[in-house]
This record gives C-alpha cells, structure tokens and sequence, in this order.
C-alpha cells in the first residue's frame, strides 16, 4: 500500500533535482515496512477470534436505539477547491481514484479482521495526513449503508475545521472535561453524508486529557455505532499523543510526503509505531506515476497537499 498515492500529486515537480534521492531511499524503506507489516498481519489473523459476536452486538444497539443518528445535529459546510478534499470538488481525477482504491483496499482487510478504527498519521507536521482523513471518510462513506465518523484527534493543533470550512464547535476536549456521557458533541455533515467529532477548544494538557480513561469509554461506544471511524491524529515526532491513540486504534496508516520527509524521520516514525498495527503507508506528493496520462484524461490535475497537515 505505500505506493497507493503515486502520482497523487506531481505541482512539486522543479523540486524533482533536489528530491529524486531522498524518494528512492524513502520508497525503498517503505517497501521493505509494507512486507514486514503484512507479515505480522497474516500471523496476527491466524489468530484473531471470529468478530461476529462483536458485529451482532453492534447490530443489537442500533436496533434498540434506530433514532440515535437523527439525534445528532447538523453542521453547515463550505467546502472550497482550496480545501483540497478532491474526493467532493474533483471526483473524477486521479487523485480522487487513488482515495477509491484505498477505501476499496481497506473493506478488503476488514473482511479478513478486526479493523474499524483506522488512524491515521505521519512522522512530522505538513505531509498532508489531514487531507488524507478527510477524503478517506468521505469514499468510506459513499458506501451504501455505511456510516462513517471523522475524528480530529489533534487536540494541539486542529485542522480538520479548516477543510470542511465549519465554525468553531464544541468537540472531544468538551466531552473530557465534562461529567456528562451524551455524545451531543457528534455532527452530522448532512451534505456529506459523513459524521464528524471535532477537536473543539485546544486544551492547555492534551495529553493528559487523551489518557483519561473516558476516552476509552467513548470509543467502545462509537466503535459499535459506525462501520467505520477514521482518526486523524498528530504527527508521530515529537509528540506523545499518537501514541495513546494508536492503541486504542485497530490499524495505522502512515503518511509520507516527497520533499518532506527525511529518511532519519521515517525511520523513527516507523519504529515509534507498533507494527502489528501499521496497516500501510502512503506516498503523498510523488513525482512519478504509471498510466498518470489515462487519468488525467478523465479530471484536473491533481492538488498541491502543501498547505495541510
């Protein structure tokens, strides 16, 4: 999976000289992480317990509660072609195939295992795995009868509000802090078709508030509401807060950048990860592309992540 995002994005291509090096090193690492990590996940599936159980539960729920999602209040979008969610505003380019292919990709391993809660992350700030989340939520959710959470899960530095365009909201740092258990601080994107757990007011101790076990609480409960639930949490380095929620996380999706990322970076990003959880990684603003000339055909090209975390 770490070359799903090839030629996702190629506006970087005068940096081609400077960055030629790095990506071959980078994607040699890359390949070598993927056959270990899908290594781990064969002999982790021998034996995994069958999740039946666990679905039939989730089914009970919403049969006793079938009024629960229209109890979630609605938030008004502005989504924009700055925004980068090409999934919405440019749906039939290679970028917006290349989110296709992943949704398609991890409905696949679900099949096959436990896996729900999907993190996504990257080593440092500004690879673009913001813009990931967001536009993996929304092909997860053009699935029929699939319901689908987004969660900002950085409570440092929230970015998701900026892409979907929305106004301040109560979120995750709220629900926290306060003593009630309602999950009144859940969106529905009605035009989307998507719902949405913002970060809310950035805490002064984010991590102590992560390590609360009310997080833990809440997503047992938001794991048997919705078919998926897709994490965007801070970048690995430096910080501590990906950490707690790759544990509670099913699997891990780590985002690379070309001309970003260094390869020291990468290394310790990947070690800092567990990997019987790193389910793939993604290539982000790569300057090559097999068949890029059959896609362009079909939309514009595809967008500059630059300016999103």
């Amino acid at each position: 999976m770490s070359r799903i995002f090839d030629a996702l994005q190629k506006s970087e291509m005068e940096r081609a000289g400077s960055g030629a090096s790095t990506l071959s090193a980078a994607a040699d690492l890359l390949q070598v992480v993927e056959r270990q990590s899908v290594s781990a996940w064969e002999v982790e599936k021998k034996t995994q317990p069958s999740i039946a159980v666990e679905e039939r539960s989730a089914v009970a729920l919403l049969d006793e509660t079938p009024d629960i999602f229209s109890q979630f209040p609605a938030l008004e979008v502005s989504i924009t072609p700055q925004s980068q969610l090409v999934s919405l505003t440019d749906n039939g380019s290679l970028a917006a195939e290349k989110f296709r292919f992943l949704g398609v990709r991890l409905r696949h391993l679900q099949r096959e295992r436990t896996l729900k809660k999907v993190l996504i992350t990257s080593t440092v700030p500004h690879e673009g795995k913001s813009m990931v989340a967001a536009n993996l939520a929304f092909m997860l959710a053009r699935k029929k009868n699939q319901k689908v959470l987004l969660i900002d899960g950085d409570l440092r530095r929230p970015s998701l509000a900026q892409l979907f365009g929305t106004k301040p909201t109560p979120g995750i740092c709220e629900w926290l802090q306060e003593e009630h258990n309602s999950l009144g601080n859940i969106y529905h994107l009605e035009k989307l078709d998507l719902w949405y757990l913002p970060a809310g007011t950035p805490s002064t101790n984010p991590l102590e508030l992560l390590q609360s076990s009310k997080l833990t609480a809440l997503m047992e409960r938001l794991n048997s509401m919705f078919d998926w639930v897709v994490i965007d949490s801070p970048p690995v380095l430096p910080l501590a807060d990906t950490s707690v929620w790759s544990r509670i996380a099913d699997g891990v999706l780590l985002v690379t950048r070309q001309g970003t990322t260094q390869k020291k970076q990468l290394i310790k990003g990947i070690e800092a990860l567990d990997q019987h959880k790193l389910i793939g990684t993604l290539l982000n603003s790569s300057r090559s592309s097999s068949h890029s000339d059959y896609y362009y055909g079909y939309g514009s090209p595809p967008v500059d992540a630059s300016a999103h975390r």
